[in-house]
């Protein structure tokens, strides 16, 4: 399993694809506005993420001839191409497994199993199964030779549990779990890794898992981007306040090869772990329905309507270049905006947050309004006009206060304007399972 995720920058929480700038902003042609991004991320959801876009943004927009408030986008998944070298088979397991079919020396069959265990945990060969598998056929043919002897199969079936527990692999990996990566990398090949508590320091948090589509392998490049785009989207389904979420902390996953997918293997396991290379992380990220309170999960929730809206700008940058598509957009968003600011007026806040909520929808009331107009927009300028406005509205300072009240995050996250993450390491790598 595994590949390193598509080349290219993904956009963090808030920061919203840009259809253009306001005309006269430095670097602007005559004639021609630039994005209009200017604004601070949207301060509610997690993970508003504008059009999946592949490359590099420039370290210097104005060399680039665009202009700045395009704004380059943190990089959500830059990697390499892995090597597919298959690692070799333990020869102790292969011995292991051929006694304990025999029935040949059971208790030799079961020693050669369990050291084979350990030094494919050390070496990263394989053979796992075959080593397990002639424990257990060893264990069975010792058994039926002490079987007047109380207890003593038990003893070795437990000997053969704790073998073969040594280590969690990777193709069993499940949601929440925590773990370290061979060689303490998130990059390369991986056939195990071991589970470890979240509350300490590992490599990576299983966030999701998901399935590739399709009956024949379509690839290593396809598996990668259809892992990136799954991953991406389902980041906040598991940590919803994407404020809690450090900056350096990054999208990795993985994904079948093409060995492992002629055995029929599909899963696509995503996780986050920190983008650099000798970091760690410390604790969980999750924040969902199983550990925030019903006020935090109604805002929360609410919030995630419009990113998604948001999500769906279109693809052409400038609005010069695709005013009835921004239009669309817009008459999204404003849809979004109502909807949001209904679910946080039906559900009951507590009184220590319920006169900042109510602040917080009224200006989704009006940044609707401002949304509906650049809806309706002839031309370019006009929509510019109004969506500045809707934006100003939904700034991110606006809610430090309501987030604080209800116990969540608030620290905007910081955004890299090279296009990389804050630390210059390189996320959304993935590991050869």
């Amino acid at each position: 399993m595994a590949i390193p995720p598509p080349p290219g920058p993904q956009q963090p929480e808030g920061q919203y694809p840009p259809p253009g700038t306001p005309p006269g902003a430095p670097g602007s042609s005559p004639g021609a506005h630039p994005p209009p991004y200017p604004h601070a991320p949207y301060p509610q959801g997690p993970y508003p993420q504008g059009p999946y876009q592949r490359g590099a943004y420039p370290q210097d927009p104005y060399q680039q001839g665009q202009s700045p408030y395009a704004g380059p986008y943190r990089t959500w998944g830059q990697g390499y191409s892995p090597y597919n070298r298959p690692a070799p088979f333990n020869g102790l397991a292969i011995a292991a497994l051929v006694l304990g079919i025999l029935c040949f020396l059971p208790g030799v069959g079961i020693v050669l199993g369990i050291v084979a265990l350990v030094q494919i945990k050390k070496r990263g060969e394989r053979g796992k199964g075959m080593a397990v598998g002639g424990i257990v056929m060893s264990s069975i043919g010792v058994l039926l030779l002490a079987l007047m002897v109380a207890g003593g199969g038990g003893d070795i079936w437990s000997g053969v549990q704790e073998g073969a527990g040594t280590g969690g692999s990777a193709f069993s990996l499940h949601k929440g779990q925590c773990f370290n990566a061979p060689g303490d990398t998130l990059e390369g090949l991986a056939y195990d890794v071991d589970t470890v508590p979240c509350s300490g320091k590992h490599d990576a948090e299983v966030f999701a898992a998901t399935t590739a589509n399709g009956d024949s392998f379509p690839g290593d490049s396809a598996v990668s981007a259809e892992a990136g785009d799954k991953c991406y989207a389902l980041m906040d389904t598991y940590a919803m306040d994407g404020w809690a979420v450090p900056d350096d902390v990054d999208v990795y996953y993985f994904t079948p090869t093409r060995q492992s997918w002629r055995e029929g293997d599909r899963e696509i396991t995503c996780m986050f772990g920190n983008t650099d290379k000798q970091g760690t992380l410390t604790g969980s990220l999750r924040k969902d329905a199983t550990n925030l309170d019903a006020d935090q999960l109604a805002y929360l929730k609410a919030a995630r309507i419009l990113n998604r809206a948001m999500d769906s700008a279109p693809d052409k940058a400038y609005v010069e270049d695709d005013l009835p598509g921004h239009k669309k957009w817009a008459t999204r968003v404003s849809r979004a905006l109502a909807e949001q600011a209904g679910l946080l007026r039906g559900h009951t806040f507590a009184p220590a947050a319920s006169g900042r909520v109510a602040a917080v929808a009224k200006n989704l009331d009006r940044s609707r309004k401002e949304w509906s107009k650049a809806a309706d927009a002839s031309d370019a300028d006009t929509f510019y006009r109004h969506y500045e406005k809707a934006m100003k509205l939904i700034d991110a300072d606006k809610t430090v206060t309501t987030r604080k009240a209800l116990g969540l995050a608030t620290t905007p996250p910081k955004y890299d304007q090279g296009g990389g993450g804050d630390n210059g390491g390189e996320g959304g790598a993935g590991i050869e399972v």
